[in-house]
């Protein structure tokens, strides 16, 4: 399954970069297929280690916040793995070029 989320801390100043970096730290030590973007991170794996890996991600950001937000987006396709990667090269070879990723 692929899963887009931000976890973002309510109150605190304009620049979040230090608040997200702890939670990429989380993201990398776990293990997990993963691609930051400017706006979200986007995560490949089973259920449960994709949606505790968020839930922790959550947890952790309530240590620098009391109010946080976290938002989900869930590509649940039964049976299909590798489609972090997949599904920009499938776009890519429809086009005939590499795309800014």
């Amino acid at each position: 399954m692929l899963a887009q989320f931000s976890v973002i801390p309510m109150g605190k100043e304009e620049k979040v970069g230090e608040y997200v970096s702890q939670i990429l730290k989380l993201v990398d030590e776990r293990g997990l297929d993963y691609q930051l973007t400017a706006m979200s991170t986007l995560v490949e794996g089973e259920w449960d280690e994709v949606m505790q890996l968020i839930r922790d991600c959550h947890h952790l950001m309530k240590n620098f916040s009391e109010r946080v937000l976290t938002t989900i987006i869930i590509d649940d396709f039964a049976g299909r793995t590798g489609r972090l990667k997949g599904k920009v090269e499938d776009v890519e070879r429809l086009l005939g070029k590499k795309l800014k990723t």
